[in-house]
């Protein structure tokens, strides 16, 4: 590789990157280590893990996940800021990315993250400070987590500016870039495809029935309290039931197109720009934006996407 320096951009993509894990996993285990992280919302937290050394417990965590436990991630609360239980994915990423006193300076290898700056519209760097308030900021998707204050900014996803951070990863001196692109198969297919064929169809409508029939609240509390208990059940079906084709599509499958209609739209621009040495693309179309229980199967694809390429990898690197 005449000591050149290898960048990893691990791209957003929600559920869909613990594939992020599988690329990882397969280029070390062919002698591939990148000097260089930069990750963007999904991309911040597996990659803030890998650096940091907790990337085997972050892959025994989300291969462990069940549908119900998924569902406990999520909750509504008064101020409808967000979607996300915070505090206990909070605790859970402190036993799997990193300790609340971690800093990225004190990282084995250099490491940033992608955030949005909501007043400007400006991309923000995240280069030195917490590790964990880094990866909140960048993966602070608006509808499913509340905005983080950091610098006398409000910050959100870094998905909305630059999906797949190549151009960071060059900034802090990568002299070769491989590019994750988890969003390159998506439009026009998630929606339509149904994975979870064996959810019954009278189950889902007893769920919706239930929804139609909550009772007048007093309070707002008091209705997202109810909204809460449903959540559990009801989660699973955001994206994976069977529709007529002139349904209107539910809140979470409206925010979920929108926001890869967007980042593909800025992926496919700032690659033409920058493009990467090597950009892999797993096929994860399939796997809906809160999906978390299907990490394995996405880090298997991860894995099956890299060893398809190794030989051109290799090549590129010069091994």
């Amino acid at each position: 590789m005449n000591n050149l320096k290898i960048g990893l951009a691990l791209g957003s993509g929600s559920s869909r990157g613990w594939s992020h894990i599988g690329v990882i996993n397969a280029l070390i285990k062919n002698g591939i280590e990148p000097d260089i992280v930069c990750g963007t919302s999904i991309g911040a937290l597996v990659g803030a893990s890998y650096v940091n050394g907790k990337l085997d417990e972050l892959e025994k965590w989300a291969t462990s996940l069940t549908k119900f436990e998924s569902a406990k991630l999520y909750e509504i609360n008064s101020s409808l800021n967000g979607f996300v239980n915070t505090k206990r994915l909070h605790a859970l990423m402190q036993e799997t990315v990193a300790a609340e006193s971690t800093l990225i300076e004190d990282l084995p290898k250099k490491f940033a993250t992608i955030a949005t700056d909501l007043d400007s519209g400006r991309e923000i760097w995240l280069k030195k400070g917490s590790v964990l308030e880094a990866v909140w900021s960048s993966i602070s998707l608006p509808g499913l987590f509340p905005a983080v204050r950091k610098n006398e900014q409000w910050l959100v996803d870094g998905g909305l500016v630059n999906p797949v951070p190549v151009s960071t990863c060059r900034a802090l001196g990568a002299d070769l870039v491989i590019a994750v692109n988890l969003n390159g198969d998506l439009l026009g297919r998630h929606m339509r495809k149904n994975h979870l064929e064996n959810l019954e169809s009278k189950e889902t409508k007893r769920q919706e029935l239930k929804v139609k029939q909550l009772p007048q609240a007093n309070s707002l509390p008091a209705l997202a309290d109810k909204f809460t208990s449903l959540i559990g059940g009801y989660t699973p079906s955001f994206f994976s039931t069977k529709k007529d084709k002139a349904t209107s599509p539910s809140l979470f499958e409206t925010i979920a197109s929108s926001v890869n209609i967007t980042q593909d739209r800025i992926t496919k621009s700032r690659m033409v720009g920058d493009p990467p040495e090597i950009i892999i693309t797993p096929h994860l179309a399939h796997i809906g934006i809160i999906e978390l229980y299907r990490a394995k199967e996405a880090i298997e694809e991860g894995e099956k996407c890299v060893n398809a390429m190794l030989p051109e990898i290799k090549r590129v690197l010069g091994l």
